[in-house]
């Protein structure tokens, strides 16, 4: 459908927020296709950084560096159990000021799980949620993707209703953000964990734990939201609540979450002056995406910007937020030109 076809690619510059891997595998290897000996001796560095990190981290009795450890404990392997990432999350679950953010730590333990077993996402976690964040329509978007891959067709039509009329969208990428920021100046990054070619040193391998380990928390499958959608022309009620839904969605916390919005009411708005402006703010969207994407790789040669964006997660906020400010202080425009198109091969202005 061109609707779906549309909010694919959203979905997929929004990915762009993250040019880093969390896992260790460094851009220019992928690039390469052939990791050299001083990109894998750099891999090898930062994975033993986020060793170090996650040991100085673990002693921790609050809440907000127990959830940052656990974010960065998770790509690693052979840790201890007082240091690993299902021990360290549930810590956090019961560490001081865990109320503050006890949906964010939740939503962080839906990754606590087998994939290999098909057991994802942790269903203790996501019934916790529901009763933790009721008014949350990511949640429900999240049971919505459960109870459809489990066939269960009434749940997940129940599940749709409780999202349209749910007061906000939230995945918690801005709590993850604020907790790996207030705790990655824990220990100084060691030199062999960034390239002596970058000018950013120390401060663009921050900013690379950060953006890359948040970009990699538990998503809503919201491509099966916009199938239910797409196929709701001859079904009013259907209709009506995506309809609710994008207009939560759209001042969602996440680019993911306020593309599926804009999407919803292009595709099913009647009035073709709501459909027309939706796609212009889905066009500014993806250029909001692409020229923060471009700032972040910047951020591996400027020490200031690689600062700065860290700066900007450590105050909290939503992904949105977050990456909004970063363009305006950066005197990049959050409107896309009226001639612009989002092309591959064009690189964005800013």
């Amino acid at each position: 459908m061109r609707g779906l076809q549309s909010l694919a690619l959203s979905c997929a510059l929004s990915l762009a927020i993250a040019p880093v891997f969390a896992d260790g595998v460094s851009k220019q290897a992928v690039a390469a296709g052939q990791p050299s000996a001083a990109a894998r001796s750099r891999d090898k560095a930062l994975l033993a950084f986020q060793h170090d990190l996650v040991s100085v981290l673990a002693p921790r009795a609050d809440a907000l560096p127990l959830l940052a450890a656990a974010i960065i404990s998770r790509p690693l392997t052979d840790l201890p159990k007082f240091n690993n990432f299902h021990g360290l999350i549930n810590r956090a679950t019961h560490a001081e000021g865990a109320a503050d953010i006890d949906a964010a730590i939740s939503w962080t333990r839906l990754a606590d799980c087998d994939s290999k077993a098909d057991a994802c996402p942790n269903t203790s976690a996501l019934d916790q949620l529901t009763t933790q964040a009721p008014d949350n329509a990511a949640v429900w978007l999240l049971k919505l993707g459960e109870d459809t891959r489990n066939m269960k067709q009434d749940a997940a039509r129940a599940d749709l209703a409780k999202a349209a009329n749910a007061k906000l969208y939230d995945d918690y990428a801005g709590t993850s953000l604020k907790a790996l920021a207030s705790s990655i100046g824990v220990l100084p990054p060691p030199a062999n964990t960034f390239d002596s070619s970058n000018a950013s040193g120390g401060a663009g391998v921050q900013a690379v734990l950060v953006y890359g380990l948040a970009s990699a928390q538990p998503q809503p499958v919201l491509q099966v939201t916009a199938k239910l959608c797409d196929s709701a022309a001859g079904d009013a009620a259907i209709k009506t609540d995506c309809l609710k839904l994008g207009k939560v969605l759209e001042w969602g916390s996440s680019p993911l979450g306020r593309s599926l919005g804009l999407h919803l009411r292009e595709v099913l708005a009647d009035d073709p002056a709501q459909q027309e402006d939706a796609k212009h703010a889905r066009l500014s969207l993806i250029w909001q995406v692409q020229n923060f994407g471009q700032l972040l790789g910047r951020a591996q040669n400027d020490a200031a910007i690689a600062q700065h964006l860290v700066n900007i997660a450590r105050h909290g906020g939503t992904e949105m937020s977050v990456l909004l400010t970063a363009l305006r202080d950066n005197n990049i425009p959050t409107e896309a030109p009226a001639d612009w198109k989002p092309q591959s091969s064009k690189q964005p202005q800013g």
